[in-house]
C-alpha cells in the first residue's frame, strides 16, 4: 500500500469526494520547527510505533521497523532516521476526535433489544454499491442469520459504525467486541451537515451529542436524517484482542488512546509517525502514529485522534473540531525524493 508512495502524489490527488483535483505540495521542515517537539512523551509515540511497524511495506520500513525494535532511544530514533513533511492539498486542517463505544446489547432480539449488528453477507458484490442503509435498516437482510448481536437504540448502532469499533455487554454477562468488516459501497455523507443544511442548527452548534439528543426527540424524521447516509457498516467480532488494549485499526492492531490518528492513506502512509498541532479549547502538540482509517477522514490535512473507549472518551471525542496543522514523519530519503529540487 506504501509502495511507490512517494512519487504516484508528485501528480496531484484527488480532494474531499466533489471537490475539483488539486496538487499536493510538499515542504521539508526541520524538528525545530516542531512546536512542543522537545517537551512531548516521544516514549508513548515509540511504543505506538513500534505496534505496527513490521507491518510497513518497503524496504526503508522494514530496516527502520529493525532498529526501533532494537533500541530504546525514542526521540533519537525519530530524529536520526526522519524528516518532518508538510502535505498540503489546499484545504484546511481540521481535526476531530473518536472513541471506541461501549454499548449494552443482548445475543438475542427482544422488545427493548431490535436495533441489529450485521456481520458481513456473503452477497455482497466485489464491486459497486450495494443495498442503502434505508433499504437494509427496512429488512433487506433479515432472517439471513447475520445478526451478531442486538442493541437498543439506532442512534447508538449508527455512532458505532461511524467509530467502526465497539465492546458490547450483553443481557447474559458476556463481553463481546465487535470491529469493522467491510460496508455497502455507498459514499459516506455526513448527517450533521445535513441538519445545517436544513437550518436546524448553525455548524459551530453541531456536535455528536446534538445529533444523538435531535435523532432521539425526533424519531421519525430523526430516523430520515440517519437514512440520507446511504452508508452502511458491518462487523466482525475481534474477541482475541485483550480487554486492556485498545481496538483494532486498519493495520489490524491494536490502537493507542491519545497516541493513534486516522489519517487519508492517499496522503499519509498507515503506520507512519505524524507530529500534530492542534489548536483549539484545549492545545495539543504530540507525536502521533498513523495507524487507522475513516470514510469521512479524507484529504491531507485531515486526522482523527483517537481518545479511548467509554463514554467519557466519547464526549471528549465529540467535542473536538480544531484546526492546527499535522506534519507527517517521512524516512529520509523517501522525504527528500518528494521535493526533488532541494537535492
Amino acid at each position: 500500500m506504501i509502495g511507490g508512495f512517494g512519487r504516484a502524489l508528485t501528480l496531484g490527488l484527488s480532494l474531499i469526494c466533489g471537490a475539483a483535483m488539486a496538487e499536493t505540495k510538499y515542504t521539508l521542515l526541520d524538528f525545530a520547527d516542531l512546536d512542543g517537539w522537545a517537551e512531548d512523551d516521544h516514549s508513548a509515540a515509540f511504543a505506538a510505533f513500534k505496534e505496527t511497524c513490521r507491518d510497513l511495506d518497503g524496504p526503508e520500513w522494514e530496516k527502520l521497523c529493525k532498529v526501533a525494535l532494537e533500541t530504546d532511544d525514542a526521540r533519537g530514533f525519530f530524529e536520526l532516521f526522519f524528516k518532518p513533511v508538510m502535505i498540503e492539498d489546499g484545504e484546511p486542517m481540521l481535526f476531530t476526535g473518536y472513541f471506541e463505544p461501549e454499548l449494552a446489547g443482548s445475543p438475542t432480539r427482544t422488545e427493548t433489544y431490535r436495533y441489529p449488528l450485521y456481520r458481513l453477507p456473503s452477497a455482497l458484490p466485489r464491486t459497486g454499491p450495494w443495498l442503502t442503509r434505508r433499504e437494509i435498516e427496512q429488512g433487506a437482510l433479515s432472517g439471513q442469520g447475520l445478526e451478531i448481536a442486538w442493541l437498543s437504540d439506532p442512534v447508538d448502532r449508527f455512532f458505532l459504525q461511524v467509530q467502526g469499533s465497539g465492546r458490547v455487554r450483553l443481557t447474559n454477562g458476556d463481553v463481546i467486541r465487535v470491529g469493522y468488516a467491510g460496508n455497502n459501497r455507498h459514499p459516506y455523507s455526513s448527517i450533521g451537515q445535513e441538519l445545517i443544511r436544513r437550518g436546524i442548527y448553525s455548524e459551530h452548534q453541531v456536535s455528536a451529542a446534538v445529533i444523538r439528543n435531535w435523532v432521539r426527540n425526533n424519531p421519525d424524521e430523526g430516523r430520515e436524517l440517519l437514512w440520507t447516509n446511504d452508508s452502511y457498516v458491518f462487523f466482525r467480532t475481534v474477541n482475541e484482542v485483550p480487554a486492556e488494549k485498545g481496538p483494532l485499526g486498519a493495520m489490524n492492531r491494536s490502537i493507542t488512546a491519545g497516541r493513534s490518528i486516522a489519517i487519508d492513506p492517499a496522503f499519509t502512509p498507515l503506520g507512519a509517525p505524524v507530529w500534530i498541532e492542534r489548536q483549539g479549547s484545549e492545545n495539543m502538540h504530540r507525536l502521533m502514529i498513523a495507524q487507522d482509517t475513516g470514510s469521512a477522514i479524507k484529504g491531507a490535512q485531515r486526522a482523527d485522534i483517537f481518545i479511548g473507549t467509554g463514554d467519557e472518551a466519547g464526549r471528549t471525542a465529540g467535542e473536538i473540531k480544531d484546526t492546527g496543522r499535522m506534519v507527517v514523519l517521512m524516512p529520509i530519503q523517501t522525504a527528500f525524493s518528494l521535493v526533488p529540487e532541494v537535492l
